[in-house]
């Protein structure tokens, strides 16, 4: 008999999918879009319509492993779970003796997870007190940091609010491949009512090909575009003067000191574009009745990252959308979300320890004192691919006084480094609470079937090293039922429809986009930004750095996510490995021909820190001068390397993210 379990796709992604999981004889056999959440509404993306697949792949790790080959050979041997949570026990306590519990680095993050199988594990290492990740800088932490010093930290638009958008913008972002149930209300808006898309994209993307204007921006250019605009609607009378005085902090100041600078001229001589498309651009964003910009978080991960997405935030405060009904601007909600999250992340320990950096996990292995980093925890993570200059990562994880456990469902590529592999739950083999970031709704995901073999989750996993450390807080006691009523502790959400998998809103009602910013008003001008020895006013500077590697790689990279293998969790399901095909770069028939390099051929990508070998595809999708790697693959699917070995750990001008997008390299043919 085949049961259905209302759960939640806990895959790395703004919509947070409702699903259907059909279950047979204790097994997951289909996993389908939930036709009754009122949001995303029956249609899953590609990739989660196979997690099935995924649950049940002959690749997962069934028992605990220990390693008995040399580091990064990926030879174990299984062992018992009591034989690991002791020698793990047995090791961290002898570190912490010795050096002190800053010694472990509890490095764990959020892909495939809800709130309480993240939340615990942080739990863990904040209640013992040991060095923890700066999550977040490889993917968020700069457009997060951007968002807040301009409109405070608060959700922005409401997406579902777009039935009443007669213009939407994406900037930086592929809805078809990343925000998939908007895309589909931007769609049937089209079709319906005449609304209109313009898509700013490097790249020519799904989104792109379907908009009614595309403007094919230069990498790193998105600030002085933004700014153009501005410049646009100010000469042509199309501001908001009354929402700029009531509203705003320093536009008088951006409109005496930058925007002379940032002419229809001089924004095309910067940007790539043409004059005509930045005068259409700007004259029907200012014309709009209520026009939603859709930020991407790509145009952050740039030397000047948080410049860009602080001035492409600004605009709708130069017209008024940001008051407006399916107007404003739309980053991430989650901000809106009351929860009581320090109750499982912190429930006890220091206020303050040593943090890591997420893209320096390399140079901290190998060089961080005081003391080193003797013991690595790492869960939900792949730093042996994702990781900027990933070379150290690999370097430092081959250290034989390092003692790592990794908990994943597979054997990862950094799980071959591991002293001891720890099998891991999906989200459909436990319980969990989810709440989206790109829409605002919450859901409770039961447990649809038993974890395959003896996995476990990270909540139980948290748990039961918190046991044999001796911790006694309480929340490493509870079920994950009661673990969640700590976090909806004193929230107003309705519980009994929580745990009864009914969907909910966490925010209820239209209301003009408020700002928690130190004015309480849209910051033009910013004292928080100021003090990071930014500019406090929105502006556009050549990078120093981007100019001198510029000349001397001819080619700029641009990273995005992958239709059907947007991160390396999907390499345990052949059937997306064979649809994706092996790893590739895409690069302008130009480029390609200049080089002779045939379509499907094997090149060589490299710069001064490295090489990777990948397949050629050839398409105008890309510009000349740029070259595309979509999604982090595995250097084992790929002729060699994978694409963060060519990626510096430089920091953004914010937050202290990720600049994947500064990287210049070039290309030629592969030599065995």
């Amino acid at each position: 008999m085949v049961k259905s379990v209302r759960v939640v796709c806990a895959h790395d992604c703004p919509d947070m999918c409702s699903l259907i999981a059909s279950v047979e004889d204790g097994k997951v056999v289909r996993v389908q879009g939930d036709p009754d959440h009122p949001y995303t509404a029956g249609f899953a993306c590609g990739k989660v319509n196979r997690d099935a697949d995924l649950v049940n792949s002959p690749e997962r790790i069934k028992t605990p492993l220990k390693r008995i080959g040399a580091k990064g050979s990926g030879q174990f041997r299984p062992i018992s779970w009591d034989e690991a949570l002791d020698e793990i026990a047995k090791k961290w306590k002898a570190i912490i003796k010795e050096s002190g519990p800053l010694a472990i680095l509890g490095y764990a993050y959020s892909a495939h997870q809800g709130l309480l199988n993240r939340g615990l594990v942080l739990g863990l290492f904040h209640a013992l007190g040991t060095s923890r990740l700066q999550a977040g800088t490889v993917c968020d932490t700069c457009c997060e940091e951007a968002w807040n010093v301009t409109v405070g930290p608060t959700g922005g638009a409401d997406p579902e609010d777009v039935v009443h958008s007669d213009l939407v913008i994406s900037w930086g972002a592929d809805l078809a491949a990343t925000n998939v149930h908007f895309y589909s209300l931007v769609e049937h808006a089209k079709k319906e009512r005449g609304l209109k898309l313009v898509v700013i994209d490097p790249r020519k993307t799904r989104s792109a090909r379907a908009a009614d204007l595309y403007l094919p921006i230069r990498i790193g250019t998105d600030a002085a575009l933004a700014l153009g605009i501005m410049h646009v609607l100010v000469r042509d009378k199309l501001a908001n003067r009354d929402y700029i005085a009531n509203n705003t902090l320093g536009f008088d100041q951006v409109e005496r000191d930058v925007l002379p600078k940032f002419t229809p001229q001089r924004t095309a001589e910067i940007t790539g574009l043409a004059v005509a498309d930045i005068e259409k651009l700007a004259a029907m964003y200012g014309k709009a009745k209520a026009a939603v910009i859709r930020l991407g978080e790509g145009m952050t991960r740039l030397a000047a990252g948080g410049q860009a997405l602080r001035a492409v935030t600004l605009l709708p405060g130069v017209t008024g959308h940001y008051g407006v009904r399916g107007g404003g601007a739309m980053l991430l909600t989650a901000a809106n979300c009351e929860l009581n999250y320090g109750a499982v992340r912190r429930p006890s320990g220091p206020a303050a320890t040593r943090n890591v950096n997420h893209l320096r996990l390399g140079e901290e292995l190998l060089n961080m004192k005081d003391p080193p980093i003797r013991a690595l925890f790492i869960g939900a993570n792949n730093p042996a691919v994702t990781c900027p200059e990933v070379h150290k990562v690999r370097q430092g994880l081959m250290r034989e006084d390092l003692f790592t456990v990794v908990h994943d469902p597979f054997v990862s590529e950094t799980a071959k480094y591991a002293d001891i592999v720890l099998p891991a739950a999906t989200y459909l083999e436990t319980d969990d609470l989810y709440r989206s970031y790109g829409c605002y709704w919450m859901q409770w995901g039961p447990q649809a079937a038993k974890p395959a073999g003896e996995a476990m989750s990270n909540f139980h996993l948290a748990q039961a090293l918190a046991k044999r450390m001796g911790l006694t807080d309480r929340i490493f006691t509870l079920s994950a039922e009661d673990a969640a009523k700590e976090l909806l502790a004193g929230s107003p959400y309705d519980q009994v429809k929580l745990f009864a998998s009914t969907p909910q809103r966490y925010v209820e009602g239209w209301k003009p986009q408020t700002f928690a910013t130190p004015s309480k008003k849209l910051e033009f001008y910013s004292e928080q930004v100021a003090k990071m020895g930014v500019s406090p006013l929105p502006d556009w500077q050549p990078d120093p750095i981007e100019v001198a590697d510029a000349k001397k790689w001819p080619l700029r990279l641009l990273t995005a996510p992958g239709y059907f293998q947007a991160h390396t969790a999907f390499s345990g399901v052949s059937f997306l490995r064979d649809r994706e095909g092996k790893p590739f770069c895409i690069l302008h028939p130009d480029e390609a021909r200049r080089r002779g390099l045939p379509d499907g051929g094997d090149v060589r990508l490299f710069n001064e820190r490295g090489e990777v070998g990948l397949a050629l595809k050839i398409s105008d999708e890309v510009q000349p001068g740029v070259v595309l790697v979509p999604g982090q693959r595995p250097s084992h699917e790929a002729l060699s390397g994978t694409i963060n070995i060519l990626c510096s750990d430089r920091y953004t001008d914010m937050g202290e993210g990720a600049t994947y997008q500064s990287t210049f390299l070039n290309i030629g043919p592969w030599k065995n």
